[in-house]
């Protein structure tokens, strides 16, 4: 069935069918109902619709949302689209008066009325999901308890902080991906139907009835940029994509972490895999697959940004191809959601307490403290660390009596800096890597997930 044929005299050709028509809109069908049925109400209110007809595709298409939500719709070789499929099914159960349905209408407005609909909706799963990984990096960060480890710049060791402090950094870039999520909603949340194929109706539609009744957040004010305009769905993908940047830099962590050279983690057996020869072997595939998966959808967003890029005004067939690269980014993030929380919640962790070489910035505050630049204390604790590594020594190894010996202006006592725990319990800087800055965030948290 197709929604065009009135000025044809042959069936489309094979090749043409299996070109054009895409089945991945099959997912906008609850959507299309939804949608539908709004816009019938409005065409009853404004009377374009007599009442008998209103009740007659009202109670069709509440039939069709039904046989959506159970998924007992069913999907024939010969619909072109979803639009084509609910009005086919809309006439098997109520007859001629299906055909009043596309009153008023375009697949150009429609199917950017589903797609709105349908990124809603989804959005608002996706932000529920990242507040649960949130919620699981709260969770073990509250059970690392007082655990410390190095910081890194240039993957090298530099400064001591809480492991805590490492987790929760992970949870305000996804609490910002949440934010990210809120105000691409906030912007997509607006009904194009009325719009027509490009330039509106000559009949007297009211489009802001049919954003009332689903609840829109406003109506398109231009029609040609209502049913051309794609920039919501890159946008939409723009923000999985990043969500799915951080999850992947957590996840080259995460399998950093595993390995015996680092031994900070142990998963559950739930959480990873085996090696079909190596029997020793406990794999992270959740964390490498979202790491791998990550390129894919970065190049999701590549595609919609040049899928838009040479297209006139108002809409052209190639926008269909929109529908499979948002899903494929959607569908991802939510499957990759899933897993890492798992993952982080059944994680063990036992870091080893990191290099005292750590603790050498603290052993310049010390002088810088006592009236000294900081560039000669720099210079200082510099000489101090090159002397150490040519003996083959450590700060760990350093007395007091060798400090002092080594810059005057150090006291004896000052080896006691020289520990990772001493340097996380004279950290002073809100939000940087102390204990109480530790608390201060998963309080926060606490009261941000509870909202």
């Amino acid at each position: 069935m197709t929604l065009w044929g009135g000025r044809f005299e042959g069936a489309p050709d094979d090749g043409l069918w299996r070109f054009t028509v895409d089945t991945s809109d099959r997912r906008l069908l609850a959507d299309d109902v939804v949608g539908s049925l709004a816009h019938v109400t409005m065409l009853g209110e404004v009377g374009i619709l007599e009442p008998p007809d209103v009740a007659a595709l009202t109670e069709g298409l509440e039939l069709v949302l039904a046989e959506a939500q159970t998924g007992r719709f069913v999907f024939t070789d010969t619909d072109e689209d979803v639009h084509t499929a609910v009005e086919r099914r809309l006439g098997e159960l109520t007859g001629a008066v299906a055909g009043k349905l596309h009153t008023g209408r375009s697949r150009n407005d429609q199917v950017a009325l589903d797609l709105r609909l349908y990124l809603r909706r989804s959005g608002r799963e996706r932000i529920a999901e990242l507040g649960t990984l949130v919620a699981a990096l709260s969770a073990a960060a509250e059970r690392a308890g007082d655990a410390i480890v190095p910081s890194y710049t240039h993957l090298q060791q530099a400064q001591a902080v809480p492991l805590a402090h490492h987790l929760l950094a992970y949870a305000w870039m996804l609490l910002r991906d949440v934010a990210r999520f809120e105000d691409a909603i906030a912007r997509l949340d607006v009904s194009p139907l009325g719009a027509g194929a490009s330039g509106g109706s000559s009949l007297p539609l009211d489009p802001r009835l049919v954003a009332e009744r689903l609840e829109m957040g406003g109506v398109f004010v231009n029609s040609l940029d209502a049913v051309a305009s794609r920039d919501f769905v890159a946008e939409y993908a723009f923000c999985c994509a990043q969500a799915m940047t951080h999850l992947s830099r957590l996840s080259e962590e995460l399998v950093l972490w595993t390995t015996v050279e680092f031994g900070w983690v142990t998963y559950d057996d739930a959480h990873t895999t085996g090696s079909s020869a190596l029997p020793q072997k406990k794999n992270p595939d959740i964390a490498e697959l979202a790491r791998g998966k990550t390129a894919t959808v970065i190049g999701d967003v590549t595609g919609l940004l040049a899928l838009q890029k040479g297209l006139p005004l108002a809409y052209n067939r190639d926008l269909q191809e929109d529908k499979v690269a948002v899903f494929h980014a959607d569908d991802t993030l939510g499957l990759a959601l899933e897993a890492l929380t798992g993952m982080i919640g059944g994680a063990s962790f036992h870091p080893p307490p990191p290099s005292s070489w750590v603790t050498a910035l603290d052993l310049a505050e010390v002088l810088v403290t006592r009236g000294v630049p900081f560039r000669e204390a720099h210079h200082a604790v510099g000489r101090l660390v090159a002397q150490l590594v040519a003996d083959g020594r450590t700060l760990a190894d350093v007395t007091g009596d060798e400090l002092v010996a080594a810059d005057g202006r150090f006291a004896a006592e000052d080896v006691t800096r020289l520990t990772a725990e001493g340097s996380v319990a004279h950290r002073r800087t809100a939000g940087g890597g102390s204990m109480d800055s530790v608390r201060a965030q998963l309080a926060t948290l606490r009261r941000l997930l509870s909202d």
